[in-house]
């Protein structure tokens, strides 16, 4: 750990931040032993994950090293990618000079309450049943990682989750061994991503680099958005992946325009009618998904008022619960009945009660018609044609129809759970012969030609993954219940 003594003098905290959980019990005791002899006065704070399953000896041996405080997490909600069981920490500290003297009783009933929580989100369970030590190898935040399972499983890349840790660990080289936490632990795991979806070695990316279109938030990270990363940015791949787009050399904040709050505040009472400090600020960083949020809103409402295990699950025939909408204003639902599916429309006709009164509402149902279509892929040894380089959604298509379009120029823009790829670029000049695909909706093609030859192609919105594969359209309407 390499701090200027200066720096040091000036915190009035240390916090040591071991996100994917690699700290060993006896790393610990020389890290924080260490810090502890040459700062004796300054308040040391240590948190971890329990990814490898040494969390509980690692955060003993820091409280033993001199920490004042260590992070865990109630008994329910702890242990593998969360942080080391708190009972089990008090336990290990008992009858010692550092016994916690907190009440194991109350850790208990405490605990009680969380445990019934977990099982309301039970559903989204990762599917983790233990300690992985191999965190030590690829370093994968705890955080991220449950995340990245559910990415890449989205992304078809389910049955390639080993090579998915393994490219991460790669990624994590080719971009200078950064220090990985929001936002940066994204772009690592967005790159790892894209190389498995394309079938990737690290010699081939760094040979493939100028030609290759990377996602955004690797390109972000290189155009220096998320700052300076320590040693510096790794080059020539920088460069190559750049291109033409700008490099930051200092703080990014430098180089942000003045944000108007009152124009933002004016268009969104025009917009939706009202807004709250909350929603200037939700809107100013995320626009995209407080406008999703607000569609959701405007047609079902404030669903914070459901209790948790209604908004996740439908209820079952004949259950009834309650919701207050506000204090002395309640309702009694009981679901009656689901009628049939409507080929025509993909809807259901639900029957239920409110507070004795027998109601009907139509609702979609995403489980229902499901049409399967097979797509042509792309020919990887047809130079004339560019398959997407994952699978995603359609967000725009920038070619025309007959339009001539030169090497390089983007003619699509995808977006795949979270990880948005810059461009779909052609690698040679070609005339659009025909383009018959729709932003993230319906089915298509994206064809272009040189000539004869064919460029590049979506299914249902969606991009072929890999050339050859034969995947198939799926069509579903979304479910919504009462």
């Amino acid at each position: 750990m390499q701090i200027h003594d200066n720096v040091w003098d000036a915190l009035l905290i240390f916090l040591s931040q071991d996100m994917a959980g690699v700290l060993k019990p006896r790393a610990a005791t020389l890290l924080i032993g260490a810090i502890r002899k040459k700062y004796p006065d300054l308040p040391i704070h240590v948190h971890t994950h329990d990814s490898a399953g040494t969390g509980v000896a690692s955060m003993v041996a820091c409280a033993q090293a001199g920490a004042d405080a260590v992070d865990a997490a109630t008994d329910s909600m702890s242990g593998m990618t969360s942080q080391p069981s708190i009972g089990a920490i008090t336990a290990s500290l008992e009858g010692g000079e550092l016994e916690t003297g907190l009440n194991t009783a109350h850790l208990r009933a405490i605990d009680s309450y969380w445990a019934q929580v977990r099982l309301l989100y039970s559903p989204f369970e990762a599917g983790l049943t233990g300690p992985d030590p191999e965190v030590y190898e690829h370093e994968i935040p705890g955080g991220q990682l449950t995340n990245l399972i559910f990415q890449a499983s989205q992304q078809g890349l389910g049955k390639q989750w080993a090579q998915t840790k393994k490219a991460y660990e790669q990624a994590n080289d080719l971009l200078g061994d950064i220090v990985k936490v929001t936002p940066t632990s994204k772009v690592v795991g967005d790159l790892a991503q894209f190389m498995v979806s394309n079938n990737l070695t690290p010699d081939e990316l760094l040979k493939k680099a100028p030609e290759l279109d990377f996602p955004s938030s690797v390109l972000e990270f290189f155009e220096g958005l998320m700052g300076q990363p320590y040693g510096g940015f790794p080059e020539p791949l920088r460069s190559q992946a750049l291109r033409e787009r700008r490099k930051m050399d200092k703080r990014p904040g430098l180089y942000l325009e003045p944000f108007n709050f009152d124009e933002i505040r004016k268009e969104l009472k025009e917009k939706f009618g009202g807004c709250t400090e909350c929603d200037v600020a939700s809107y100013a960083m995320y626009p995209k998904v407080y406008e999703d949020y607000k569609k959701f809103t405007d047609k079902f409402g404030d669903l914070s008022v459901l209790p948790t295990k209604y908004f996740l699950n439908k209820p079952e025939i004949g259950e009834e619960f309650q919701v207050e909408l506000e204090k002395g204003k309640v309702l009694i639902l009981k679901l009656l009945a689901i009628g049939p599916l409507s080929d025509q429309t993909g809807q259901r006709e639900v029957f239920y009660e409110m507070n004795g009164e027998v109601r009907q509402v139509t609702v979609d149902d995403n489980h229902a018609a499901v049409e399967n279509k097979s797509r042509p892929k792309a020919d990887s040894s047809d130079s004339s044609q560019v398959g997407a380089p994952m699978s995603g959604v359609v967000v725009e298509v920038r070619a025309k129809d007959g339009s001539e379009v030169q090497k390089g120029d983007p003619i699509a823009v995808l977006s795949a759970m979270k990880m948005v790829s810059s461009s779909l670029r052609l690698k040679r000049q070609s005339f659009m012969s025909e383009i018959l695909t729709k932003h993230s909706t319906g089915n298509g093609h994206l064809r272009s030609s040189l000539w004869q030859g064919r460029l590049a192609w979506c299914q249902g919105g969606r991009l072929c993954r890999q050339p050859g594969l034969d995947l198939q359209d799926r069509q579903v309407e979304e479910y919504i219940g009462i």
